[in-house]
């Protein structure tokens, strides 16, 4: 009896000591609950200040939430907000040839306008062109991952594509200097335009690694969502590059040399300047100069989605090559004449190529973000968009052609050849927006070679066989122009049936693997 009093003195001491460590486990837990609770309490009150400050237009909401409005606001909104950034910034951009363009046109001569334009401008679309292509597909990455919210994996995209501008580059500056005059020879550059052009072109691809850096890195911000500084920037190089212009061409008399020095010197410029932007952001894009290096993986991801834009725009410049050789064959009057009109044609080239930027972030970041029906109420919206927009530019320049040109140049016979460029093309603009936007589409999710085959089938290799054979037979200017609706109009039919039949995003899918190019 008394070992089982024993027994039961013992447990009841144990139940004791069990309920004492229950009631400390609950003090314990009543303490962090009172501490959640004065958690909440405080981010109630955060909040709380936060919206009086947004009342007050002391600040901006979308600063103080984490909300990513490329993927959850209003699409056509989005788009616009993104769109007049990259127009602006491409004008400005291609103001840089169009102050070269008209100062020397004014101030030496059509033969200094044919060699800053024409084969020159050709040649350089076709090599800087290529790497600027190859580079797209860091944008494509670093927006998908962006929208995915995976930090590390845009890190690496972002050091990766920044090495590759930097040796690009080098390359760049070593081939398009030693190749470029036996391009511009091959040709049929006229004698007169050709030393000239050379001159040009050299200069140009010494300072070409600044171009290269600013396109890669202006793309990791468009990539993220900001493109209002790749804008400013441009402005600012803009304007270096006119003052540069009058001193170097009108004040030292340098001629096409100074068109050149003020090109490269306001480029080199606009690198600096989104470097700068790059190092101090705060955000997962942000730069660091000693972890620039290649990452094998990530930059064959990056190739992998960028080679097929880069052969796209190497068989675009190869079939212009070969539409300037035969307007070369048409006299020096002509070239000066479409030099003069590729100067006007940029305007509605830039207001495409933005939307096609825009659609191709904006379809990325939500591709990432797995949200496919969003993708393709951005795309029809886009489609439209894009549509007035080309409607209202291509009235623009038909009506204002006449008096455009004279900024250009002066010569009667220059102007009149033109001004029949102008009229036969403009009209046809409309035939190209598909293929723009649906390309752009397309590579924000990724699925590059199908456009760009097509594309190469639909625009380069018709392109090329029209001027073979057709031109040939009637030796105009007329048959050589009609190359560019025949190729876009059957280019576009392509896109249609691919989009909606075949492709990522087509409208019979239901859903999709988000960051399918990781």
């Amino acid at each position: 009896m008394i070992e089982e009093s024993g027994n039961c003195e013992r447990e009841a001491i144990e139940e004791s000591k069990e309920v004492v460590e229950e009631s400390k486990e609950a003090i314990e837990e009543s303490k962090e609950a009172v501490e959640e609770s004065k958690e909440a309490i405080d981010e109630n009150k955060a909040v709380e200040r936060c919206k009086t400050i947004e009342e007050n237009g002391i600040i901006d909401k979308s600063k103080t939430t984490n909300r990513n409005e490329i993927t959850e606001g209003v699409i056509w909104k989005q788009l616009l907000l993104f769109f007049f950034p990259i127009l602006f910034g491409t004008f400005f951009q291609q103001l840089y040839n169009a102050a070269d363009a008209m100062i020397l046109g004014r101030f030496v001569g059509k033969e200094a306008l044919s060699a800053a334009g024409g084969s020159t401008g050709t040649v350089i679309n076709l090599l800087v062109g290529f790497f600027v292509g190859l580079s797209s597909g860091a944008t494509v990455i670093i927006s998908q991952y962006y929208g995915a919210k995976r930090k590390e994996m845009v890190g690496y995209a972002v050091h990766t594509a920044m090495a590759f501008s930097l040796a690009a580059g080098l390359l760049l500056m070593i081939g398009g200097f030693a190749a470029a005059p036996s391009i511009l020879k091959a040709m049929d550059t006229p004698t007169e335009v050709l030393d000239l052009a050379i001159l040009y072109i050299r200069i140009y691809f010494l300072g070409v690694i600044g171009n290269l850096i600013y396109n890669v890195g202006a793309g990791i911000l468009r990539a993220v969502g900001d493109s209002k500084r790749p804008l400013y920037f441009l402005i600012a190089s803009c304007f270096v590059n006119i003052v540069l212009d009058v001193v170097f061409i009108v004040v030292c008399r340098l001629g096409v040399a100074g068109a050149a020095i003020a090109t490269i010197s306001s480029q080199a410029l606009s690198a600096v300047l989104v470097i700068i932007v790059l190092m101090k952001t705060g955000d997962m894009h942000r730069l660091e100069l000693r972890k620039i290096r290649f990452d094998k993986r990530m930059f064959h991801r990056i190739i992998r989605i960028g080679f097929p834009a880069g052969l796209q725009s190497v068989m675009y410049s190869l079939s212009n090559i070969i539409i300037q050789s035969a307007i070369n064959a048409q006299g020096t009057d002509t070239v000066a004449a479409w030099t003069a009109y590729s100067k006007l044609d940029c305007i509605f080239w830039m207001t495409i190529n933005a939307f096609g930027i825009s659609v191709t972030t904006f379809v990325g970041q939500n591709f990432g973000a797995g949200k496919p029906e969003r993708v393709r109420k951005g795309i029809r919206t886009c489609l439209c968009m894009t549509l007035g927009a080309t409607v209202f530019v291509s009235l623009l320049l038909y009506n204002g052609a006449p008096y455009i040109y004279q900024l250009f140049t002066t010569d009667k016979e220059v102007l009149s050849i033109g001004l029949a460029m102008t009229r036969f093309l403009v009209p046809v603009y409309v035939t190209y927006i598909i293929i723009e936007i649906m390309s752009g589409a397309l590579r924000g999710v990724g699925d590059c070679w199908i456009p760009t085959l097509i594309c190469l089938g639909g625009i380069c290799v018709i392109r090329v066989l029209w001027i073979m054979f057709a031109v040939p037979v009637k030796p105009d200017i007329y048959t050589i122009m009609f190359s560019y609706p025949l190729t876009w109009t059957v280019t576009s039919v392509l896109f249609v049936g691919y989009y909606a039949l075949f492709s990522k995003i087509s409208p019979r899918k239901t859903k999709f693997e988000p960051t399918a190019s990781a």
